[in-house]
Protein backbone atom coordinates (compact mmCIF):
# COMPACT_ATOMS: atom_id res chain seq x y z
CA UNK A 1 0.00 0.00 0.00
CA UNK A 2 1.17 3.37 -0.88
CA UNK A 3 2.18 6.02 1.39
CA UNK A 4 -1.44 7.91 0.71
CA UNK A 5 -3.20 5.14 0.71
CA UNK A 6 -1.75 4.27 4.19
CA UNK A 7 -2.33 7.83 5.47
CA UNK A 8 -5.84 7.87 4.54
CA UNK A 9 -6.96 4.52 6.09
CA UNK A 10 -4.96 5.65 9.27
CA UNK A 11 -7.02 8.29 9.27
CA UNK A 12 -10.29 6.39 8.67
CA UNK A 13 -9.41 4.81 11.67
CA UNK A 14 -7.56 1.64 10.34
CA UNK A 15 -5.96 -0.57 12.64
CA UNK A 16 -4.22 -2.46 10.06
CA UNK A 17 -3.05 0.79 8.65
CA UNK A 18 -1.47 1.95 11.79
CA UNK A 19 0.13 -1.91 11.88
CA UNK A 20 1.87 -1.43 8.46
CA UNK A 21 3.17 2.00 9.48
CA UNK A 22 4.56 0.32 12.53
CA UNK A 23 6.26 -2.44 11.08
CA UNK A 24 7.38 -0.28 8.40
CA UNK A 25 9.20 2.60 10.75
CA UNK A 26 10.10 1.08 14.03
CA UNK A 27 12.86 0.00 13.59
CA UNK A 28 13.98 3.50 12.16
CA UNK A 29 12.19 5.01 15.36
CA UNK A 30 14.26 2.56 17.60
CA UNK A 31 17.68 3.68 16.25
CA UNK A 32 16.54 7.49 16.72
CA UNK A 33 15.18 7.53 19.78
CA UNK A 34 17.97 4.69 20.82
CA UNK A 35 20.33 7.39 19.64
CA UNK A 36 18.82 10.60 21.61
CA UNK A 37 18.32 8.88 24.82
CA UNK A 38 21.80 7.07 25.30
CA UNK A 39 22.02 5.49 28.37
CA UNK A 40 18.29 5.54 29.27
CA UNK A 41 16.32 2.28 29.65
CA UNK A 42 14.73 0.46 27.04
CA UNK A 43 11.38 0.99 28.23
CA UNK A 44 12.36 4.81 28.22
CA UNK A 45 13.09 4.21 24.09
CA UNK A 46 9.66 2.11 23.85
CA UNK A 47 7.97 4.93 25.24
CA UNK A 48 9.26 7.63 22.80
CA UNK A 49 8.48 4.84 19.61
CA UNK A 50 4.64 4.43 20.74
CA UNK A 51 4.19 8.17 21.49
CA UNK A 52 5.33 8.95 17.84
CA UNK A 53 2.82 6.04 16.68
CA UNK A 54 0.52 7.39 18.68
CA UNK A 55 0.45 10.69 18.22
CA UNK A 56 0.20 9.37 14.22
CA UNK A 57 -3.16 7.77 15.44
CA UNK A 58 -4.65 10.31 17.43
CA UNK A 59 -3.91 13.29 15.42
CA UNK A 60 -3.23 12.22 11.58
CA UNK A 61 -4.25 15.94 10.90
CA UNK A 62 -1.05 17.37 11.86
CA UNK A 63 1.18 15.26 9.31
CA UNK A 64 1.41 17.63 6.36
CA UNK A 65 2.84 15.97 3.16
CA UNK A 66 3.74 19.06 2.01
CA UNK A 67 6.69 19.60 4.45
CA UNK A 68 7.80 16.36 3.82
CA UNK A 69 7.00 12.24 3.78
CA UNK A 70 5.62 10.11 7.05
CA UNK A 71 8.91 8.43 7.64
CA UNK A 72 10.48 12.29 8.23
CA UNK A 73 7.37 12.96 10.25
CA UNK A 74 7.17 9.93 12.43
CA UNK A 75 11.69 10.41 12.96
CA UNK A 76 10.92 14.21 13.58
CA UNK A 77 8.35 13.26 16.34
CA UNK A 78 10.34 10.31 17.72
CA UNK A 79 13.06 12.57 17.97
CA UNK A 80 11.44 15.06 19.57
CA UNK A 81 9.67 12.67 22.18
CA UNK A 82 12.99 11.46 23.40
CA UNK A 83 15.08 14.50 23.55
CA UNK A 84 12.35 15.79 25.99
CA UNK A 85 12.65 12.76 28.23
CA UNK A 86 16.40 12.85 27.95
CA UNK A 87 15.93 16.28 29.47
CA UNK A 88 13.72 15.33 32.21
CA UNK A 89 15.22 12.15 33.16
CA UNK A 90 18.61 14.60 33.35
CA UNK A 91 16.31 16.96 35.42
CA UNK A 92 15.67 13.94 37.57
CA UNK A 93 19.34 12.92 37.73
CA UNK A 94 18.34 9.70 36.18
CA UNK A 95 20.71 9.99 33.88
CA UNK A 96 24.82 11.08 34.18
CA UNK A 97 25.42 14.47 32.85
CA UNK A 98 27.44 14.11 29.53
CA UNK A 99 31.19 15.37 29.81
CA UNK A 100 31.44 18.62 28.28
CA UNK A 101 31.42 18.27 24.47
CA UNK A 102 34.51 20.57 24.10
CA UNK A 103 38.22 19.24 25.13
CA UNK A 104 39.29 20.76 28.42
CA UNK A 105 40.76 24.28 27.69
CA UNK A 106 38.76 24.66 24.54
CA UNK A 107 38.44 28.26 23.61
CA UNK A 108 35.21 30.24 22.75
CA UNK A 109 36.68 30.60 19.34
CA UNK A 110 36.87 27.17 18.78
CA UNK A 111 34.03 26.27 20.11
CA UNK A 112 32.37 28.66 17.14
CA UNK A 113 34.77 26.84 13.89
CA UNK A 114 33.44 23.98 15.61
CA UNK A 115 29.28 24.64 15.41
CA UNK A 116 30.25 26.57 11.63
CA UNK A 117 32.16 23.20 10.81
CA UNK A 118 28.89 21.23 11.21
CA UNK A 119 27.05 23.90 9.57
CA UNK A 120 29.15 23.14 6.98
CA UNK A 121 28.63 19.56 7.06
CA UNK A 122 25.01 19.18 7.33
CA UNK A 123 24.76 21.62 4.24
CA UNK A 124 26.69 19.24 2.23
CA UNK A 125 24.59 16.33 3.86
CA UNK A 126 21.69 17.90 2.35
CA UNK A 127 23.27 18.68 -1.44
CA UNK A 128 23.61 14.94 -1.39
CA UNK A 129 21.21 13.02 -4.29
CA UNK A 130 18.99 10.93 -2.90
CA UNK A 131 18.94 7.69 -2.27
CA UNK A 132 22.83 8.73 -0.83
CA UNK A 133 21.34 11.41 1.61
CA UNK A 134 19.51 8.85 3.62
CA UNK A 135 22.15 6.12 3.40
CA UNK A 136 24.06 8.80 5.31
CA UNK A 137 21.71 10.14 7.78
CA UNK A 138 21.16 6.81 8.47
CA UNK A 139 24.31 5.75 8.94
CA UNK A 140 26.19 8.69 10.82
CA UNK A 141 23.20 10.19 12.37
CA UNK A 142 21.20 6.87 13.12
CA UNK A 143 24.20 4.62 13.66
CA UNK A 144 22.37 2.20 11.44
CA UNK A 145 25.09 -0.67 9.99
CA UNK A 146 25.23 -0.91 6.20
CA UNK A 147 23.11 -4.10 6.48
CA UNK A 148 19.87 -2.73 8.73
CA UNK A 149 20.24 0.25 6.04
CA UNK A 150 20.28 -2.30 2.90
CA UNK A 151 16.94 -4.19 4.67
CA UNK A 152 15.38 -1.02 5.19
CA UNK A 153 16.14 0.24 1.53
CA UNK A 154 15.66 -2.50 -0.42
CA UNK A 155 19.10 -2.30 -1.27
CA UNK A 156 22.26 -5.02 -1.65
CA UNK A 157 24.59 -4.27 1.30
CA UNK A 158 27.56 -4.13 -1.00
CA UNK A 159 25.62 -1.39 -3.06
CA UNK A 160 25.39 0.77 0.31
CA UNK A 161 28.78 0.22 0.95
CA UNK A 162 29.54 1.68 -2.20
CA UNK A 163 27.58 4.85 -2.00
CA UNK A 164 28.58 5.30 1.40
CA UNK A 165 32.26 5.27 -0.25
CA UNK A 166 31.67 7.63 -2.84
CA UNK A 167 29.17 10.02 -0.33
CA UNK A 168 32.31 10.08 1.93
CA UNK A 169 34.50 11.23 -1.22
CA UNK A 170 31.91 13.88 -1.93
CA UNK A 171 31.31 15.11 1.54
CA UNK A 172 35.20 15.29 1.81
CA UNK A 173 35.38 17.27 -1.78
CA UNK A 174 32.70 19.71 -0.34
CA UNK A 175 34.22 20.17 2.86
CA UNK A 176 37.71 21.58 1.10
CA UNK A 177 36.34 24.05 -1.19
Amino acid sequence: MNEEKLLRAVAAGDEQAIGAVIDRYARLLWSVAGAALCGASAQDVEECVADAFVCLWQHPERFDPARGDLKTYLTVVARSRALDRRRELLRRGELPLDEAALPEGASAQEALLAREDGRALAEAVRALGEPEREIVVRRWYYGQKPREIALALGLPVKAVENRLYRARQRLRAALSE
